[in-house]
């Protein structure tokens, strides 16, 4: 099923507050053992054009060309793979995680390009050749009248529970890796730059982060519950291209031994 979001005065915010209003809990968890959850065992699923499992669309009402996505056999083994021509989407997976129990996030994802318009400052650059996003639950007991009444708001207009904060790994294309910065539509979202530049296009690259640690970092509190997984390669705003592949991607708790993800 294809989830579209609605252009009211709610969604005003570009894809990034878009997707936030998206992914919804409760979800569900997917453990192979007590030390992982697999958000997206893509590399388990057959080649084709339909999605993972567990896995849905996002599209936006204001956003009329889609990125395209599907299951390919890259390198000796199975991805997401994601082609956008001045397009946005993404594709997200509603799961319930506990980031105290599971503090760390693995994937592995292969860039093409990078994007020459590209600024994590600027709504116009707003566009990554890749990105990963985790959305975090809405809980009243951390949120002040306002964030409550436009939470309320929120709920009311959807008819169901939508998402508090989220955080955003992303393949920047001009800042330096390292870099935390603000999405330039909503300071809801925070994003990590976690690779840029041109140094590793055309290469798989498995990333490790510490969710819990960079929840904290970003909003100065402890996180909520993890209320989805979501990845996403756009560039409507830039009006450039950009291919993408995307890994397993897999929740671990801390101290388990580094998991063998495909190579």
């Amino acid at each position: 099923m294809m989830r579209k979001v609605p252009g009211t005065w709610i969604y005003r915010c570009g894809p990034a507050l878009l997707l936030t209003c998206l992914l919804m809990a409760p979800g569900f968890t997917h453990a192979r053992s007590p030390g992982d959850i697999e958000a997206g065992m893509f590399s388990l699923s057959s080649i084709s054009e339909a999605l993972p499992d567990g896995w849905q669309p996002l599209t936006f009402s204001k956003i009329k060309r889609h990125t395209g996505y599907s299951l390919v056999d890259q390198d000796g083994t199975v991805v997401v793979k994601a082609v956008s021509e001045r397009s946005a989407s993404g594709l997200a997976r509603a799961m319930t995680i506990d980031p105290m129990q599971y503090p760390l996030i693995q994937w592995r994802w292969k860039v093409n390009n990078v994007l020459q318009k590209g600024d994590v400052t600027s709504r116009n650059g707003d566009d990554y050749p890749a990105r990963i996003y985790i959305t975090f639950a809405f809980d009243p007991d951390r949120a002040g009248y306002l964030e409550r009444l436009k939470y309320d708001a929120a709920r009311l207009l959807l008819g169901q529970d939508v998402p508090y904060r989220a955080i955003s790994y992303i393949w920047e294309s001009n800042a330096p890796a390292g870099t935390m910065v603000a999405n330039p539509y909503t300071d809801r979202v925070m994003m990590f730059v976690v690779e840029g530049g041109e140094e590793k296009l055309q290469q798989w690259v498995t990333e490790r982060r510490n969710v819990h640690e960079d929840y904290k970092k970003a909003f100065g509190e402890e996180p909520p519950m993890i209320s989805g997984v979501a990845i996403m390669t756009d560039t409507d705003n830039t009006g450039e291209s950009a291919v993408a592949w995307y890994g397993d991607i897999v929740f671990r708790k801390k101290g388990v031994s580094t998991l063998f993800l495909p190579k």
